[in-house]
C-alpha cells in the first residue's frame, strides 16, 4: 500500500510538472494555454464519439505496453516492438487473404489473431537469438528488424499483394466486412478489442506477479549472474520474454488490420510501438499503471487534431508534451537514484 501511495504521488507530481512546462511552451509560442488545454480535452473527451476514438487508439498502445513490461522486467530494451507490430499485421493479413475465398470468414478472423501473435512473437524471438547467440545488442537488433519489417510491408503492398490494377500507398485491397472486428455501429468501438486488451492486462499482471516465470524474469533482470548460480538460464528466459512481448505486439498489429484500417497499409503500426516504450517508462515498468498512462497518451494523440483547426497550432504539440513527460521522468528517476546512493 505504501508503495502504491509513493507511485501515485510520484505520478501526480510528474503530471503537475509537465503541465507547467507545457504551459510555458504555449506561452512562448504565443498561444493561450487555457484554450489549448480546453481544445485538447474537448477533442479527446468532448463527446462519446471522441471518447471511443481514444479507446481505439488506447487498445493497440496498451497491448504493446503489456508486451514491453515482460522485456523490461528481465532487463531488455525491446526497441524492436515497432517491427513486431508490423510483423503481426503482415501475418494476420496473410491469414485473412487465405480466407477470402473460403465460406467461413469468421473462422479466419479468429485465426488471424493467432497468426498475428505468432508472427510478432517469432519476429521478437529472432531479435532474442541475435542478442543471446550472436552477441548483438537488443537495441541495434530491434532497430534493424524494424526497418526490415517496414521494407517487407512496402514490398508486399507494391508487389504480391498490390490492389488489382494499381499499387499505391493506400495499402492492399480492403477485406470484406465479414473479416472486420464487429463494432458498435454508432460509436465505432470494438468490444472484442477492448475485452482482448483487458484480458492481456490481467494476464500480464498475473504472470508477472503470481507465477514462477514472473519471479524468474524479475530475478534475472536484477542480477543475471546470481540467477544463473541458482539454476536459471538467462538466455532462455530472455528469448521467452521476447516471444511474449512480440506476441502482444502482434495482437496490436492484428487489431490495426481487423479493427481500424481493414487492410495492410505502410504505416500500419501508427508508431504505437515507440509510444508504448514511453508509456512503460512513465509507468516505472509496472503493469497496472500502463493503462492509465496509455489512456493519457491516446487522449493527447486524438485531441491534438483540434489544435490546427481551432488555434492554428501545429498538432505536434502533443509530441512535445510526450517528450517533456519522458524527460521529466528520467530526471526524477535520476534524482531518486542519486538520493539513494547518498
Amino acid at each position: 500500500m505504501q508503495d502504491f501511495k509513493q507511485s501515485f504521488f510520484h505520478n501526480v507530481l510528474l503530471m503537475a510538472g509537465v503541465l507547467c512546462l507545457a504551459t510555458l511552451i504555449l506561452l512562448l509560442a504565443g498561444a493561450p494555454p487555457i484554450d489549448a488545454f480546453k481544445h485538447l480535452f474537448l477533442g479527446s473527451l468532448g463527446s462519446w464519439i471522441k471518447f471511443t476514438q481514444v479507446l481505439m487508439a488506447w487498445i493497440p498502445l496498451t497491448l504493446c505496453a503489456c508486451g514491453l513490461v515482460y522485456t523490461f522486467r528481465i532487463g531488455l530494451w525491446n526497441i524492436g516492438v515497432e517491427g513486431q507490430v508490423v510483423a503481426g499485421a503482415i501475418s494476420a493479413t496473410a491469414v485473412l487473404r487465405m480466407g477470402v475465398t473460403s465460406g467461413t470468414p469468421e473462422l479466419f478472423l479468429v485465426l488471424a489473431f493467432f497468426g498475428g501473435m505468432l508472427g510478432g512473437g517469432l519476429w521478437a524471438v529472432f531479435a532474442g537469438f541475435l542478442k543471446t547467440k550472436g552477441g548483438v545488442n537488443e537495441i541495434f537488433a530491434g532497430l534493424g528488424l524494424n526497418f526490415v519489417a517496414q521494407a517487407i510491408t512496402l514490398w508486399l503492398i507494391f508487389g504480391p499483394w498490390k490492389r488489382p490494377g494499381i499499387a499505391s500507398m493506400s495499402g492492399t485491397e480492403p477485406f470484406s466486412p465479414e473479416m472486420w472486428l464487429p463494432t458498435l455501429s454508432t460509436l465505432r468501438l470494438s468490444p472484442a478489442g477492448l475485452l482482448l486488451t483487458i484480458a492481456a492486462l490481467i494476464g500480464t499482471g498475473w504472470v508477472l506477479g503470481r507465477t514462477r516465470l514472473g519471479l524468474a524474469l524479475k530475478g534475472i533482470g536484477k542480477n543475471p549472474q546470481a540467477a544463473y548460480l541458482h539454476g536459471l538460464k538467462p538466455d532462455i528466459y530472455m528469448i521467452f520474454a521476447m516471444g511474449l512481448a512480440g506476441g502482444c505486439a502482434g495482437l496490436a498489429g492484428t487489431f490495426q488490420i481487423t479493427g481500424v484500417y481493414h487492410r495492410l497499409i505502410p504505416a500500419i503500426s501508427s508508431n504505437y510501438g515507440y509510444l508504448a516504450l514511453l508509456v512503460v517508462m512513465l509507468a516505472n515498468y509496472r503493469v497496472w499503471w500502463t493503462p492509465a498512462i496509455a489512456f493519457f497518451f491516446a487522449c493527447l494523440n486524438v485531441g491534438s487534431i483540434q489544435l490546427p483547426m481551432m488555434l492554428q497550432l501545429d498538432s505536434s504539440l502533443s509530441g512535445i508534451i510526450q517528450g517533456t513527460l519522458v524527460l521529466a521522468t528520467l530526471f526524477m528517476q535520476a534524482c531518486q537514484v542519486r538520493k539513494k546512493n547518498e
